[in-house]
């Protein structure tokens, strides 16, 4: 139980920890940047995070469907918090994946295309998707703190 609880919440750190950091400090720093820098500033961070992302996904899918088939003897044996972390953790992982195959794309190409106003028409979508998420990623986490007090 220990290491698919580690597993859990290293997991978390880096994902939820990730966007945290790139929507509350990158983003703000990087704004003052001539277009064009930061565009592709974002183009380099985002195709370095998503590879972590991913893994953080299959991480908590295996540590947290492993706990709760191990520890709590399945979807019957787990408290509520667990399910209302399941279901949190399921919509943001659609999130992503909306994220990653429709606006990282469609930026990815438009930055590789040096076409700058539609690269910031879609970094601009990105935003808002990581922005919903980490409001869910932190919900998610005093969810998982606390819920087992509830």
């Amino acid at each position: 139980m220990a290491l698919f609880i580690a597993l859990h919440v290293l997991a978390v750190v880096v994902w939820v920890g990730g966007m945290f950091f790139a929507y509350m400090v990158l983003r703000q720093s990087a704004g003052a940047l001539p277009s064009e820098t930061r565009l592709a500033l974002w183009h380099r961070v985002f195709r370095r995070f998503f590879p972590w992302v991913w893994s953080s996904i299959v991480v908590l899918l295996a540590s947290g469907y492993g706990m709760m088939f191990l520890y709590f003897g399945g979807f019957a044996g787990a408290g509520p918090y667990i399910h209302v972390m399941q279901g949190i953790g399921i919509v943001m992982m659609l999130l992503f994946m909306h994220l990653f195959f429709g606006p990282w794309r469609r930026f990815s190409d438009a930055v590789k295309g040096a076409h700058l106003l539609e690269a910031a028409k879609h970094l601009a979508q990105i935003r808002r998707i990581v922005a919903a998420n980490l409001v869910l990623g932190l919900l998610t986490i005093i969810v998982g703190a606390s819920g087992r007090f509830w």
